[in-house]
């Protein structure tokens, strides 16, 4: 005996309309620079904090006090980290505008860019005189 044929009815998609959020590109472009000049101002700590802990290490090298002073350095440098969005709304930035991801690029930069001055400053390189 031969079945009936079933008529099958698809449901109608429901249509989707995307509309996009207005961009307004002023404020992209100043938000933009004010988290660039955060980061040249945590740029400028870092290398000042760096001198200053290159010299630690050095003065710790000459003084025979070399396995105490890295730690004092070290400790400054988070320390500075640790208050830098005080440190930055006292100059008069506001930190809080600026997303946490890029603080925290910012605070990786600081940390790397001491670092590095750090030990440019207590081991200068040396240079033959001829």
């Amino acid at each position: 005996m031969a079945k009936k044929r079933r008529l099958i009815v698809e449901d109608p998609e429901e249509e989707y309309e995307f509309t996009p959020t207005e961009f307004n590109e002023r404020e992209f472009i100043l938000k933009d620079i004010y988290g660039t000049k955060i980061c040249l101002v945590v740029l400028v700590f870092g290398v000042i904090v760096g001198v200053v802990g290159g010299l630690l290490c050095g003065f710790g090298f000459k003084n025979g006090m070399i396995g105490y002073m890295w730690i004092i350095a070290t400790a400054i440098s988070f320390g500075v980290m640790a208050l830098m969005p005080k440190i930055l709304s006292a100059i008069g930035f506001r930190p809080d505008m600026i997303e946490t991801k890029s603080m925290i690029g910012n605070y990786l930069i600081y940390l790397a860019l001491g670092l590095g001055v750090c030990i440019i400053v207590s081991n200068p390189p040396i240079t033959p005189l001829i």
